[in-house]
């Protein structure tokens, strides 16, 4: 299971403990911000996409949507979403607990620049139910991320 994989991850940190776990559903954003009591926006939600053959993840706050024009701009290719079976296999998580720790070989992470406006955000930890509160410069440490990107809109 991808959660066991997570803490895993972590706890080479000494950080497992810190990984949430909650008896409903934070599949999405707004059950995450539900199951942790905070504004859905401070949700480091982890979107999949494929740019030519290589699988990606973009981490960005939970008011943001990808601007087509800003994704293009930045990779050259046109947006295309991993399908549901595409990110388990690709990334190593399942949508709904997708989140840049203990991914696969091969996927590039990159930072959203929508998150660096709060203090914690709350990322998912490969499973439909978990999370952990990290601050931006604990995901940078922890996330193995390439860059920070703009290609959000919606949160300014």
């Amino acid at each position: 299971m991808a959660i066991e994989k997570v803490k895993e991850y972590f706890k080479k940190y000494g950080m497992e403990e810190r990984v949430l776990e909650f008896p409903v559903s934070s599949a999405t954003v707004e059950l995450a911000a539900e199951a942790l009591h905070c504004e859905p926006c401070r949700i480091a939600k982890s979107l999949s996409f494929m740019v030519g053959e290589e699988p990606i993840l973009v981490v960005t706050a939970g008011d943001a949507k990808v601007d087509n024009h800003k994704y293009k701009e930045k990779f050259g290719k046109k947006a295309r979403m991993l399908s549901a079976r595409e990110a388990e296999t690709l990334i190593g998580h399942a949508v709904g607990g997708v989140c840049p720790f203990a991914v696969n070989e091969g996927v590039t992470v990159y930072l959203d620049e929508s998150l660096k406006r709060f203090k914690t955000v709350f990322p998912a930890c490969g499973s439909s139910n978990s999370a952990i509160e990290l601050t931006i410069e604990e995901l940078e440490k922890y996330a193995p991320y390439t860059a920070w990107i703009d290609v959000c809109k919606g949160w300014e």
